[in-house]
């Protein structure tokens, strides 16, 4: 019992320091970091792919045709939608100069997710710079795109920016927010540190050279996801990686409304990471591993007078960084209500990801809606 209670211990500590090193190397760049000011004002083409978003195309749509900026125009790809999408399309046509639409007509076959209709849509594209967002993203200021785009440089050829969720009541609501601020942690983070491994497709600028000069998605085209993980991973280098965080470059997109559906979402999201470089799936892996075991040990040491005072100060210590740490992250992806719900919020996470692990060794979602 005692060599049981000497290991536990050890794993105890060992994966604090796991935790230490990824706070200290990883998150820390990101905690101190500040966007760079610019004067970029090259023309720049916005990419939206849509597959029966007719409703959110009206509602969403203008405020991205309306952006501050002085040259653009906008690429809405409609891929084989059956309800009103065409009739919406028509209308914002006639009212807006500088959008151009591309229709996949319904007879065109073509593998499920977005990469055929994302690839006609850059095709499309009549300027060099793009900017890549969802049909169901409203930018948060009339200043995204010169915020995104601004970080364009000689050398810096990516932009990876911040995709938020629109707060809501409910504990699902809760729940895909921490999601949603615990990717950006790490992307933004690794990125940073040179490691870049993603971007999210709701918010992400590259050059259209950079998209041709890789074949575009052509080493990862049989997977339905991918276009903004697998793709930044091949194109990405210590050097050409910007990112955004500033709050007006911000998009903003509803939650699911029920489990079931944002469960598919994140299932088909993670579908792609068996694909990735060994040395993220270690970083990425060992992340999570390092926080589980930190919590199981935590519980069952509880129980153990002789190193009680021990792991009480070393939990302190831990619950004390991470508070430091997130609230200065959280108050710059304006996610700050969250931090009242950590450490919780932590565990439940820790959960969840393991069923979607789980679901998907049974079966990996395969279509894009």
């Amino acid at each position: 019992m005692e060599l049981f209670l000497q290991i536990l211990l050890i794993i105890f500590i060992v994966s604090l320091i796991i935790q230490l090193f990824y706070v200290l190397y990883f998150f820390i760049r990101f905690a101190v970091y500040k966007s760079s000011k610019s004067t970029f004002n090259k023309p720049v083409s916005i990419i939206v792919c849509a597959k029966n978003e007719a409703e959110n195309i009206a509602v969403f749509l203008p405020k991205i045709l309306e952006q501050n900026y002085t040259d653009f125009q906008v690429v809405l790809v409609d891929d084989q939608s059956k309800d009103n999408t065409e009739y919406v399309l028509k209308e914002l046509v006639q009212k807006y100069s500088n959008l151009k639409i591309v229709k996949i007509e319904k007879h065109i076959k073509h593998r499920v997710g977005k990469k055929f209709a994302l690839t006609l849509g850059i095709k499309a594209a009549k300027h060099e710079y793009l900017l890549l967002t969802d049909a169901d993203c409203i930018p948060n200021s009339k200043n995204w795109l010169r915020k995104m785009v601004a970080n364009f440089s000689n050398k810096k050829q990516i932009v990876l920016g911040y995709g938020a969720y629109k707060k809501e009541k409910g504990f699902l609501n809760t729940m895909i927010r921490f999601d949603a601020f615990h990717t950006a942690l790490q992307y933004f983070s690794f990125a940073l540190a040179g490691e870049t491994y993603m971007g999210v497709g709701r918010n992400l600028a590259y050059k259209k050279s950079v998209f041709f000069d890789n074949k575009g998605f052509a080493s990862h085209i049989l997977l339905p996801s991918g276009d903004d993980d697998l793709f930044i991973q091949e194109v990405a280098t210590k050097d050409n990686i910007a990112i955004e965080i500033t709050e007006e470059s911000h998009t903003v997109s509803e939650t699911k409304q029920r489990w079931k559906e944002w469960i598919f979402q994140r299932r088909r999201h993670i579908t792609t990471s068996e694909k990735y470089a060994f040395k993220f799936k270690i970083l990425l892996g060992l992340w999570p591993l390092s926080q589980f075991l930190f919590w199981l040990s935590f519980t069952i040491l509880l129980f153990c007078k002789s190193a009680l005072l021990i792991v009480f100060a070393l939990f302190v210590f831990r619950t004390l960084m991470f508070y430091a740490l997130y609230y200065s992250l959280m108050k710059k992806l304006k996610s700050f209500d969250l931090l009242l719900y950590f450490p919780f919020l932590e565990i439940c996470y820790l959960i969840v990801q393991g069923i979607f692990v789980l679901l998907n060794s049974k079966k990996k979602p395969t279509s894009w809606q």
